[in-house]
């Protein structure tokens, strides 16, 4: 075999390996909102973890999953996917997902502290 066919197979079996490993929608989904409410627990910086811990668990998980579910966008290709949030008309990419990992880039806690701000203010 020629070293133009051999590396040809090599990249159909890891594209073959991209489209059978590529994170679901649904794991997708878990990952941001894990992220949001850890996110959102480091943003408001408590002494008391405890009353932090049941305000979470109260109202913070519902908030964090209305707005994952509101302003996150995934976009599902067969190779990979991309992770976007929408919020005031601006889409920005905060992740990507491929070979069943999740990775999220640091933009995500660049627009959650700009978020949390504006929280704040109302």
């Amino acid at each position: 075999m020629s070293k133009t066919r051999i590396f040809a197979l090599i990249i159909i079996a890891i594209m073959l390996i991209a489209i059978v490993t590529n994170p679901r929608e649904e794991e997708i989904y878990i990952a941001v909102k894990g992220k949001a409410t850890s996110l959102v627990e480091k943003q408001l910086n408590y002494e008391h973890q405890d009353a932090l811990k049941l305000g979470m668990t109260l109202f913070g998980n519902r908030i964090a999953d209305e707005f994952v579910e509101n302003n996150v966008q995934i976009k599902n290709y067969y190779l990979f996917s991309l992770v976007s949030l929408k919020w005031q008309g601006e889409e920005t990419p905060i992740g990507g997902g491929a070979f069943k990992k999740i990775w999220f880039s640091p933009k995500i806690d660049e627009k959650a502290g700009e978020i949390v701000d504006i929280l704040k203010t109302l």
